[in-house]
């Protein structure tokens, strides 16, 4: 009896570890909605331009507005993940998925266009502040990083499932403006097709159990043990100790709970709007919102965009892969390091290749060394990213705060983060007219100041347990006495 005891004990690991991983990939669906939804609309662009007689000015409104309700959802999620629950929030973000979905679709005209797009605002910047912070809540330390990069390989999952969606509806259709086979434009069956995944995000939403943090913070002891016992092979009631040490217990967390002596935020707040700015300001989304230009120049066909640009998220989902493997091993910080480096060197190289550019009938034309250079360097800058600061900076914010303050903390951060993406979004257009060599030329010094910021303000992260967050934010803790202290960073 002795051996099958010791037996088991060695299996409950394994089946721990197991169930943590599947309960993180379906808390990862969120992600695989935000790129599905902010990536959706690429293929609809030009069909949108002809059916609402647009101008370029007013597509762009419309594309980037949709990043407006991002922030103001990313926003108000933490708050209400801290009040109502991680799951609850889910729920909620499944069901304005669902709504924008088909309202974008309907739509008559580009004003409730830009509502709806604003409305899926709303659940992609609750899906990107819930999914990071639920999935570090659930996971074993020594599987966080690898666990935590699921939020991002589901993106970039997602926005290769919206431009293949996008790819094979404009095929079928002769084109996004053309009829669908259904009945429709095709463009409309474009925004549509997220409502399917969005479906399935709210059914799993039901599946999955709440995070076990919460419901202490809630003093629902008994259920957080169950859950517990699912997700740990070690002492639970040791874990709910633990859990419960860092938790102030007697009222929700508030935003003002962030304020601190620097700039009027506590310094681990502010760590982590640097790093959500930094990851936008290398501009990253230009090369998928605004590659046409670059594959124009170096030869490519309009007719080819959209396909390449689907190749282009396959390597991204590849370098994401990559990360899973490395984030757990070598940790967060060397990463960072390695990644601001290789897209300081890439966007160096992209910005003198276009400043030999000659510009035939308003585009810029590379030469025969040039393009190539140019190619090459936007692929590597694609893997330095995708490996580095797209997961890692996702697995950061979900863990670097402190139980107490996490889900607030992750909404300011989450909400910098798509404010930045849309200044960056909106600016391009007049930056590239200034010319493509300014432009990669300002994400060459943001990369490089980024590689600055964390060598001297980013602390490592990796293998630490949740509950010890305190000892690198120096954030709020609350003692024996009830009263609020802080400790310095290590």
């Amino acid at each position: 009896m002795a051996t099958e005891g010791s037996a088991a004990r060695q299996d409950r690991p394994s089946h721990a570890t197991a169930v943590a991983t599947t309960i993180a990939g379906a808390a990862a669906m969120g992600g695989f909605l935000f790129g599905y939804d902010t990536s959706v609309i690429n293929g609809t662009v030009d069909a949108l331009k002809s059916e609402f007689g647009l101008e370029s000015v007013a597509v762009g409104f419309v594309v980037a507005s949709a990043l407006l309700g991002c922030a103001v959802g990313a926003w108000f999620a933490g708050p209400l993940a801290d009040r109502f629950g991680r799951v609850r929030v889910m729920l909620l973000a499944s069901l304005l998925f669902v709504v924008s979905a088909l309202g974008s679709a309907l739509a008559f005209g580009p004003a409730d266009l830009t509502f709806w797009r604003v409305v899926g605002g709303l659940a992609v910047g609750a899906a990107s502040v819930i999914a990071p912070a639920y999935i570090a809540e659930i996971a074993p330390a020594h599987l966080r990083g690898r666990l935590g990069s699921l939020q991002q390989l589901a993106i970039v999952t997602g926005i290769f499932a919206a431009l293949l969606a996008d790819y094979f509806i404009a095929r079928v259709s002769g084109g996004a403006a053309g009829e669908f086979p259904l009945g429709g434009a095709a463009w409309r069956w474009m925004f549509a097709s997220a409502a399917v995944p969005a479906v399935i995000y709210g059914m799993i939403a039901l599946a999955i159990p709440e995070s076990p943090r919460y419901l202490v913070k809630k003093r629902q002891e008994g259920r957080a043990r169950q859950v517990l016992g699912r997700l740990t092979d070690g002492d639970v009631d040791g874990k709910i100790r633990d859990i419960a040490r860092t938790l102030r217990e007697d009222r929700p967390v508030r935003l003002r709970d962030l304020r601190g002596p620097r700039l009027g935020l506590l310094p681990i707040v502010w760590v982590g709007i640097l790093l959500s700015v930094f990851q936008q300001f290398v501009g990253i989304n230009v090369i998928f919102y605004y590659s046409s230009s670059l594959w124009q120049a170096v030869g490519f066909t309009e007719n080819d965009a959209m396909l390449t640009s689907v190749i282009t998220s396959i390597t991204n989902i590849v370098t994401t892969l990559v990360a899973i493997a490395l984030v757990d091993r070598i940790g967060r910080r060397r990463l960072l390091l390695a990644g601001a480096a290789g897209m300081t060197v890439t966007l160096a190289a992209m910005a003198i290749a276009f400043s030999t550019a000659r510009i035939v009938d308003g585009q810029p034309e590379l030469g025969p060394v040039a393009g190539p250079v140019a190619l090459v360097a936007a692929n590597l800058y694609v893997f330095a990213f995708g490996a580095t600061w797209g997961p890692v900076v996702w697995v950061m914010l979900g863990e670097m705060f402190n139980n107490f303050i996490r889900a607030a903390a992750l909404a300011v951060a989450a909400s910098a983060q798509w404010i930045a993406n849309w200044v960056i979004t909106t600016t391009f257009p007049a930056m590239a007219d200034i010319g493509l060599s300014f432009a990669y030329g300002f994400y060459t010094l943001s990369a490089a100041l980024a590689f600055v910021f964390v060598y001297k303000s980013v602390r490592e992260t990796k293998g630490r347990e949740l509950e010890d967050m305190d000892e690198v934010a120096g954030a709020p803790v609350v003692t024996r006495a009830g009263r609020t202290r802080r400790v310095k960073p290590v």
